[in-house]
């Protein structure tokens, strides 16, 4: 081993590979309580750095991990699956490296590129076009993303589905490349997805067949106009009625209207009041009584709903007529915000105590959230890890919810858009969470008119070894009782894959068996979303 780490530092530089104890437990950092014993980091700079990476890797029988940024907060940051891996961080990979396209929006990055990077390059350039937002803040790789299947908040919220050619090096070292643009493709064939013959391109997507280097996908064109609407439901015996009513907007205004957020009253007060833990009950959760008091103080409904509108202006008003139609019957405060609009109550509110006090948590939760999904990044939603992690959460610093100690899993199902199935799927989050003392917070997100992906945090204190235990206890109970119930997850955290491996043995089997072919030693993420193969003998 050392005499592979000794021939990296020859090839990367020096300052490229980290092997120090202090620095290595940095790195393994996690919100989800799984730490993992890392050999090294490494930083490549360039594609020709990863290709000599990997061959030395395959020489030495030594696996690898690659991450973009490392900051896949609440799924294991930059953990392996198994011990004794060297981290690949890629993050010194940040080259725009084609500018994206004035007529058509394609960008073409490498795998550190962040949001942030990208957010100011559009500014700088005065280029009209959206970056692909996340929840998880200016700092997170684009790419990474898009690989793992995250959803965002501009109109291309699937982000996988922006992508339309990659570049990747293979577990021998050898280089992929999407096939119209290994054949130069230069009009057209750079922005059509699927290529030709099989579409290879998905086994890279949480996938352990290789490391992409470089990507090019589409961004949204900033339209004329973007809004928000917002409105509560003012009994939770309307939820059924609500997701029939969100349904009907996504199929009436196809093109118009982004996500659709659907968010039950504690994930609204998580972004925005502190967590009340001298107010918990014997459970060790916010009681009912103390819920309603709180929901009365703050003004949260049982649910809140929160959608984007994008177009023209004429468009965007005529989209505001036919939402009001629709949801007029349920809604409780319907209000449509401009960006413009939500910035100057803000600042107004911020000038009146009594309503500071109130609402001025919601309203700047809110002038941040039209700030995503206007496609400018920003922590807004970073703060919800922090929720119970008794910290105060500077805003105006750099959030790292990894390095600030902030204990989190995600629980990410997917649940048809039926009244009957989202109402199951809510009961059963708030039977099983509540129960193993933890706060049932719920969002769904329309991906479609047939689908919500829910994203259910699981939020404990992480210096706790108990409350790690329980955490997990907490998240191993939703994975089976969902899985009991039909809501299976679309990720999942690094210590919740073996959990994934006992399904659906008829498609693991196929992935195991392409494993082999390509990465037959085992060399890139083993374990990751694939059955590990069988163990190497690694040698000096």
């Amino acid at each position: 081993m050392q005499v592979m780490l000794e021939k990296l530092r020859s090839l990367l530089g020096p300052d490229a590979v980290i092997q120090e104890p202090s620095a290595l437990a940095d790195v393994a950092r996690c919100t989800t309580g799984v730490q993992r014993s890392i050999v090294a980091v490494v930083f490549p700079r360039d594609r020709d750095q990863v290709v000599s990476v990997v061959r030395l890797a395959g020489e030495y029988n030594v696996p690898l991990f690659p991450v973009s940024t490392g900051r896949n907060w609440g799924y294991g940051t930059s953990n392996p699956l198994i011990d004794g891996c060297i981290v690949v961080n890629l993050s010194r990979m940040n080259r725009i490296v084609e500018p994206p396209d004035a007529a058509t929006g394609l960008v073409t990055i490498e795998p550190g590129v962040t949001q942030g990077d990208l957010s100011k390059y559009l500014e700088e350039h005065r280029l009209p076009f959206l970056v692909p937002t996340t929840g998880a803040g200016p700092t997170v790789s684009i790419m990474g993303n898009a690989l793992e299947r995250g959803h965002g908040l501009t109109p291309i919220a699937d982000h996988l589905s922006a992508v339309t050619s990659i570049e990747a090096v293979l577990p021998d070292g050898s280089l992929y490349r999407s096939p119209l643009a290994a054949m130069e493709a230069s009009s057209g064939g750079r922005a059509f997805r699927w290529g030709i013959g099989p579409y290879v391109d998905g086994l890279f997507s949480q996938g352990s067949f290789g490391i992409v280097t470089k990507m090019t996908l589409a961004l949204a064109r900033r339209p004329e106009s973007i809004k928000v609407f917002l409105f509560g439901i003012k009994a939770d015996a309307a939820l059924e009625q609500a997701v029939s009513s969100v349904q009907e907007v996504l199929r009436t205004l196809p093109g118009v209207v982004g996500g659709i957020n659907v968010m039950n009253a504690h994930r609204v007060l998580a972004l925005a009041a502190p967590y009340p833990d001298n107010q918990l009950g014997p459970e060790g959760v916010i009681s009912p009584p103390v819920l309603e008091k709180l929901m009365a103080a703050y003004r949260i409904r049982p649910w809140t709903v929160f959608g984007t509108l994008y177009g023209t202006k004429r468009i965007v008003a005529a989209a505001q007529k036919e939402i009001g139609r629709i949801v007029s019957p349920l809604a409780s405060g319907l209000m449509f915000v401009s960006p413009r609009m939500a910035n100057s109550l803000h600042r107004y509110i911020g000038t009146a105590p009594f309503f500071r006090d109130r609402i001025g948590g919601k309203l700047a939760a809110l002038s941040s959230s039209l700030a995503l999904v206007s496609g400018r990044p920003n922590q807004t939603a970073l703060p919800l890890a922090y929720w119970k992690s008794g910290r105060t959460v500077d805003r105006s610093a750099p959030l790292d919810p990894a390095r600030d100690g902030c204990g989190l899993i995600w629980y990410v199902p997917a649940v048809e858009m039926k009244p009957e199935a989202v109402r199951r799927f809510t009961e059963m989050i708030g039977s099983v969470m509540p129960r193993l003392g933890f706060e049932p917070l719920i969002t769904l997100i329309s991906v479609s008119e047939q689908c919500f992906l829910a994203t259910v945090p699981v939020l404990f204190a992480l210096a706790s070894a108990e409350q790690r235990d329980a955490a997990r206890r907490c998240h191993f109970a939703l994975l089976n009782e969902g899985a009991r119930q039909g809501f299976l997850p679309y990720r999942v955290d690094v210590g919740s894959m073996s959990w994934l491996m006992e399904r659906a043995p008829e498609h693991w089997q196929l992935v195991s068996k392409l494993k082999q072919a390509l990465d037959p030693k085992g060399i890139i993420s083993p374990g990751r979303y694939a059955p590990v193969l069988a163990k190497r003998d690694q040698h000096s």
